[in-house]
């Protein structure tokens, strides 16, 4: 595996989505604004890790998978309160999303299993081993079974699979159509809040202008960042930055409004002094922008 991000040069962009092209590598790790533009035929899955902010976004990042007639297989995780974020997204493309159970670890073991002995059925299939028949007769002749001579190749060729341990995962309960604990509905795609919706800019009034540096969202901070309409930046340029340079899940940021010459952004309390230590990182392009608390 290997990932693409904000911060790769485009020679690097480039030799990443080569190799993942070429069949190079099996996972390629992407950020939400990485992820845009990407031209890659046969992907047979595209995880999200969490929704992205616009909903043709979401649309637009899964459709790699079905091009050219093809089809593939889009898994989504979300926590609670994305659930109706993700209904907006049926009603736009049409189609319902089908929701699973996480798996156990003992639906984990048992597919590792099965893959196991579809493996072996391939290579007995194949007849292509005549230095490993070799190699068994010399057991069996050395008085091992030939039960526990296959038993033996079979534990070797699972060692991998220690590396890779699992951890048991509860299920999320929630009800999704109760209001959550504040009161209010929950997140969705450009929420119409006082603030104005998830990116969007345009007038408001001088009364409004006034309220613009304080967030309206109880647990979050408003942050001022120096770049707004005239220097083409987006909610999802705000996102992506602040998400990947201060190592915060992007679905946590809160509101955000473009203005004309700079941009507010509400983040959680409790990471307020993460995102602005990293504020010399942040970059539209090559242009960086700094983001400092409102006020």
């Amino acid at each position: 595996a290997e990932a693409i991000h904000g911060d790769l040069d485009q020679n690097a962009r480039e030799r990443v989505l080569g190799r993942f092209r070429a069949n190079q590598l099996k996972v390629l790790v992407a950020t939400d604004v990485a992820a845009r533009g990407l031209d890659i035929d046969d992907i047979s899955h595209v995880f999200n890790y969490h929704l992205p902010d616009d909903a043709e976004v979401y649309v637009h990042r899964i459709g790699r998978t079905g091009r050219a007639g093809k089809t593939g297989i889009a898994i989504t995780l979300l926590s609670p309160k994305e659930k109706r974020r993700l209904r907006e997204v049926e009603a736009l493309t049409k189609q319902p999303v089908m929701e699973l159970k996480l798996p156990t670890p003992a639906d984990i073991i048992k597919h590792r299993e099965t893959q196991t002995v579809e493996n072996l059925k391939i290579w007995l299939g194949r007849g292509r081993f005549k230095r490993e028949l070799e190699m068994v007769q010399e057991l069996i002749d050395a008085g091992h079974d030939v039960m526990n001579i296959a038993a033996a190749a079979i534990k070797i060729s699972r060692g991998d699979e220690k590396q890779r341990p699992i951890a048991e995962v509860s299920e999320v309960k929630s009800d999704f159509n109760r209001r959550d604990e504040r009161g209010g509905r929950r997140e969705s795609f450009g929420r119409k809040e006082p603030f104005g919706r998830r990116g969007e800019s345009g007038s408001r009034s001088k009364r409004e202008r006034g309220r613009g540096a304080t967030s309206h969202e109880e647990g979050m901070i408003r942050l001022k960042v120096n770049k707004g309409k005239s220097h083409n930046i987006r909610p999802n340029d705000i996102v992506g930055q602040i998400a990947f340079h201060a190592n915060i899940p992007g679905y946590t940021i809160g509101k955000i409004r473009i203005e004309d010459k700079h941009s507010f952004v509400d983040v959680p309390a409790d990471v307020v002094d993460q995102v602005i230590k990293h504020s010399g990182n942040y970059k539209i392009g090559k242009e960086k922008f700094s983001v400092v608390k409102a006020g």
